[in-house]
């Protein structure tokens, strides 16, 4: 069985009925999209669902929302079980969130969490290695090990990583950047990342 079968089998989400009971519903003005968003209990209940180590995105204060939703389309496509941010200063499940989505907003649980810190903390306390980036890491992406339980933290447009954020991290990774420019999107960055670790678990040795 390969890795995104295993993927897909290890990460069944919420049911339709316990979203409803759990989340809160969204409606846009037009109230033609009903948008669930998924609080931090239902997270837990994710977790201890899966079958598999859990691959997680965590976003700390993306508030553009077309960043957000390339990214959620790419933890779709990467087998990625939730893609987590905080409450405040965030970007929620808008329309332009859905579009740029593709669908992936409708499919990849997105949970919302009041204190990040203490979800990451959480995280750490469940197994799960909290791995995120920065520009001037000395550590490479290509040389950590992202095969395990793993939840890739990516910061802000232009800010990155909040302080508190980063110390709540197991390590601190970066890409080599061989351009003039600092750095990259958030979205092309997660990308990266996220396909790295992919790459990483369908090449492991069992």
């Amino acid at each position: 069985m390969d890795y995104f079968s295993i993927q897909k089998q290890g990460a069944p989400g919420l049911t339709r009925k316990s979203r409803a009971i759990s989340s809160r519903e969204h409606r846009h003005t037009d109230h033609s999209i009903a948008t669930e968003i998924l609080a931090e209990a239902d997270l837990w209940s994710l977790l201890d669902s899966l079958v598999g180590p859990p691959f997680l995105l965590v976003l700390d204060q993306v508030q553009d929302p077309h960043n957000l939703g390339a990214c959620l389309r790419t933890a779709d496509g990467a087998g990625v079980h939730a893609v987590i941010a905080p409450r405040d200063r965030s970007v929620g499940l808008t329309h332009v969130v859905r579009t740029v989505a593709c669908g992936a907003a409708e499919k990849v649980p997105f949970v919302q969490v009041t204190n990040l810190v203490r979800t990451l903390e959480e995280l750490k306390a469940r197994g799960i290695w909290t791995v995120g980036t920065a520009g001037e890491a000395t550590r490479s992406l290509y040389e950590t090990d992202l095969t395990g339980p793993l939840a890739l933290v990516m910061g802000a447009e232009g800010t990155g990583l909040r302080r508190l954020t980063r110390e709540r991290c197991d390590f601190l990774v970066a890409f080599p950047m061989a351009g003039t420019v600092p750095s990259l999107n958030v979205s092309v960055a997660a990308g990266i990342c996220l396909y790295e670790a992919v790459r990483q678990r369908l090449f492991a040795k069992p």
